[in-house]
């Protein structure tokens, strides 16, 4: 009997983790006009682009590491450049890291070779995520590196370098 009540508490579990992650990235809207956003510099931009898995990145903060990690197998000879965009009207919150990012998509991950976008949007402080190509079409996977879940894990567990899905350091 307990090993079914246990079976059957992983299996709701799952299925909620599941129906969770499925709902985040539903949530999200594609940024239509987000190449007309504001290009700015992060510790991430300033690497250039994603290596692939052989890179020697120990030097680089923590969510570096594993955002190099993460993605790096992705494709042959890793990501590639990327670009962080962020939307007009969230620009002072941005350069703030105050926490306080207007409802909306807010901010962009562009992995310029790959032609896809990593947005995150915030609704009432609470930051979503999905996947994009650069024409809109919604990649978000359930699992794996284009999953919003993969997305939500390294903005919530890097808190010296998150906050309320915002990645990076102050400059």
């Amino acid at each position: 009997m307990e090993r079914k009540l246990k079976r059957t508490l992983l299996l709701v579990s799952s299925l909620l983790c599941w129906a969770a992650t499925g709902a985040q990235a539903a949530e999200v809207k594609f940024p239509a006009d987000w190449a007309k956003w504001t290009s700015v510099s992060t510790p991430l931009t300033q690497i250039g682009a994603l290596p692939d898995c052989k890179a020697d990145v120990k030097s680089l903060p923590p969510i570096y590491q594993k955002t190099v990690e993460t993605y790096c197998g992705v494709r042959a000879g890793g990501p590639g450049k990327v670009a962080v965009l962020v939307n007009p009207a969230a620009l002072k919150s941005f350069a703030a890291r105050d926490g306080k990012m207007p409802d909306g998509v807010n901010m962009v991950l562009h992995l310029k070779d790959m032609k896809v976008l990593f947005v995150t949007a915030h609704e009432g402080s609470v930051p979503s995520y999905a996947v994009f190509t650069e024409d809109g079409k919604n990649v978000t996977a359930r699992s794996g590196p284009l999953s919003a879940q993969t997305c939500a894990s390294c903005h919530t567990g890097f808190q010296a370098y998150c906050k309320i899905g915002q990645c990076g350091t102050r400059k």
